[in-house]
C-alpha cells in the first residue's frame, strides 16, 4: 500500500479529470420521483457501475421493485483489514422551478465566487458530488499500489423518494452488505475550513389525538358554557405538557437522556456564537425551550415535544359561533440517547387520558416511531477519523449533532449491526433542493482527500 502523501498527490494530480467525471454524471437527469426518468435514474447506475469497474471494483445494477442500485466490492491488502461499507445515492430532486436556475440544470459548469469556484448543477452536492469523493480516493488509491481496507459500495437511487426499496433490499442481501462500518457522505461541513463529524441522530414518535366531545356540532348561543368545547380540552393538555422551564412533564420522558461528556460539552460551548445568527435567519432572536441548554444542544442532543398542528371547528372565512364535537392536533417527540419510543408513546397517552373530563374521549393515531442513534464517543473510529480530518484541514472536526433523523442510519444499525461514521462537506449554501445548487471545488477536492486519509487512519 502506497503512503498516504502518494496517494494525496495522485488526487491533487487527478483534479480536473475528476471533475470531468462529475460532469459526465450530473448531466444524466436521474430524478427518481418522476417515472418519465426511470431509463435516465437506470442510466446514472449503470454509469457508476461502469466506472467502479474500471478501477477494479466487482460492481454490479441490481434491479429492485423500483430504481435499480448498484453493489460493488474491493479487497484492501490483507483479509484481516477493516471492511467499510460506503453509502450514497445517485438520485436527485427535480430541478423545478427552471426559471430561476441561471444555466440548465443538468449541463454542469464551475463558476467564479466571491467564496472561490463553485461547481454548479443539480446532484453537485445532494449526492453526486458527495459521493464522487469517495469513489476518487478509492481512485487513487487504487492507482499507487491498491485499496487499504476492504471496500463495498452500496449507492441507490431512491434516497430523494423516501428509499421504499432499501429495506426489502437489505433483507435479501444483508450477507453481502455486512462490514465493520458504514461510511456516509450525505452530510456537511461545521463552516467552509472546519469538518464535522455527525456523531448523533435524533429518534422520533408521531402522534395525532383525537378528543371528542358531543355528538354533534353546537350553537355556541344554546350550548355554550354547559357543553364541553373539546378545543379548550385540547389547549389545556398542550399547555400541561412543558413546565415553566421548557421541559417535557411527561413522567418517564427523560429516562435514557445523558449528558454530554465533559469534552463535547465544552467542544459545543465554543460554537455557541452560532446561536444568534441561527434564529436571526428565521425572524428570530430569543431562543425558547429547555432554558438553561444552549441552541445546538436543544437541536443536537435534547429530546423535544411539538405540536405540528390543531384542527377544530370553523376555520373558514368569517365567523361561525359552533362548539365543535372534536378537535385534534398531531405531536412530534425527537428522541435522543436511549429513549424508548414506545415508552414515549405510551406516556404520552396516558398523560392525555389523565387530563379529560366528563363526557370527553380521545383517539390516537400513531404515524410512525423510531429510536435515536449515537456513535460512541469513545469509538476507536471516530478518534482515528478525527485525526484524520484534522490532519487535512488544520482544525479539529466539530462532532456534531443532527436535529432529524437519516432512515438509512437506523436500518445499517439495526438490520446489518454497524455504526455509521457520517462525514461530508456539503456548505449551508449548497441550495440543496433549490435552483443552482452547487458544490465548492474545495468541497470536492478537499472532501475526496480527507476520505483518503480517513481510509488510510483506520486501515491502521
Amino acid at each position: 500500500m502506497a503512503a498516504i502523501d502518494t496517494v494525496l498527490a495522485k488526487i491533487d494530480a487527478n483534479l480536473d479529470s475528476a471533475l470531468g467525471r462529475l460532469f459526465d454524471f450530473v448531466k444524466i437527469p436521474s430524478i427518481s420521483t418522476d417515472p418519465a426518468y426511470a431509463e435516465d435514474c437506470a442510466r446514472a447506475a449503470q454509469w457508476l457501475a461502469a466506472e467502479l469497474q474500471g478501477l477494479g471494483f466487482e460492481a454490479s445494477v441490481r434491479e429492485t421493485t423500483g430504481r435499480p442500485m448498484v453493489v460493488a466490492q474491493g479487497k484492501g491488502p490483507r483479509p484481516d483489514v477493516p471492511h467499510v461499507l460506503f453509502y450514497g445515492h445517485y438520485d436527485v430532486q427535480p430541478p423545478d422551478p427552471l426559471d430561476l436556475w441561471e444555466t440548465p440544470p443538468f449541463e454542469p459548469r464551475v463558476a467564479d465566487a466571491s467564496t472561490g469556484k463553485q461547481i454548479v448543477g443539480r446532484g453537485t452536492a445532494d449526492d453526486k458530488g458527495q459521493l464522487m469523493t469517495f469513489v476518487e480516493a478509492c481512485r487513487a488509491f487504487k492507482e499507487t499500489g491498491g485499496l487499504p481496507c476492504n471496500v463495498t459500495f452500496f449507492i441507490e437511487g431512491e434516497e430523494e423518494t423516501g428509499s421504499p426499496s432499501l429495506p426489502g433490499f437489505l433483507a435479501a442481501n444483508k450477507a453481502e452488505l455486512e462490514a465493520d462500518m458504514a461510511l456516509v457522505c450525505d452530510t456537511g461541513m461545521w463552516d467552509r475550513s472546519t469538518p464535522a463529524i455527525t456523531t448523533m441522530l435524533r429518534g422520533l414518535v408521531l402522534e395525532e389525538v383525537v378528543i371528542h366531545g358531543a355528538d354533534r356540532d353546537l350553537h355556541s348561543g344554546m350550548f355554550g358554557g354547559p357543553a364541553i368545547n373539546p378545543i379548550h380540552v385540547l389547549a389545556r393538555i398542550i399547555a400541561d405538557l412543558h413546565d415553566e422551564n421548557g421541559a417535557i412533564a411527561l413522567p418517564g420522558f427523560y429516562d435514557g437522556v445523558a449528558e454530554l461528556p465533559e469534552a463535547v460539552a465544552e467542544q459545543w460551548q465554543g460554537l455557541r456564537a452560532h446561536e444568534a445568527e441561527f434564529l436571526k435567519g428565521v425572524g428570530l432572536s430569543v431562543p425558547a425551550g429547555e432554558k438553561d441548554r444552549g441552541v445546538l444542544e436543544m437541536i443536537w442532543s435534547r429530546p423535544t415535544c411539538d405540536v405540528n398542528g390543531i384542527i377544530g371547528g370553523y376555520t373558514g372565512k368569517g365567523s361561525k359561533t359552533v362548539l365543535p364535537a372534536q378537535a385534534s392536533a398531531k405531536f412530534s417527540f425527537r428522541l435522543v440517547g436511549q429513549q424508548d419510543p414506545v415508552k414515549v408513546a405510551e406516556s404520552f397517552r396516558a398523560f392525555v387520558q389523565k387530563r379529560l373530563p366528563a363526557d370527553c374521549r380521545a383517539e390516537f393515531i400513531s404515524h410512525g416511531a423510531s429510536a435515536a442513534l449515537q456513535l460512541p464517543f469513545s469509538s476507536e473510529a471516530l478518534t482515528r477519523a478525527s485525526r484524520a480530518l484534522q490532519a487535512e484541514w488544520g482544525k479539529e472536526p466539530v462532532l456534531a449533532g443532527c436535529g432529524g433523523s437519516i432512515p438509512v442510519i437506523g436500518s445499517f444499525k439495526h438490520d446489518l449491526g454497524m455504526d455509521s461514521l457520517m462525514i461530508g462537506f456539503g456548505l449551508d449554501d449548497d441550495r440543496m433542493h433549490s435552483p443552482n445548487e452547487k458544490y465548492d471545488l474545495a468541497s470536492f477536492h478537499k472532501g475526496a482527500r480527507s476520505w483518503a486519509r480517513v481510509l488510510n487512519a483506520l486501515a491502521l
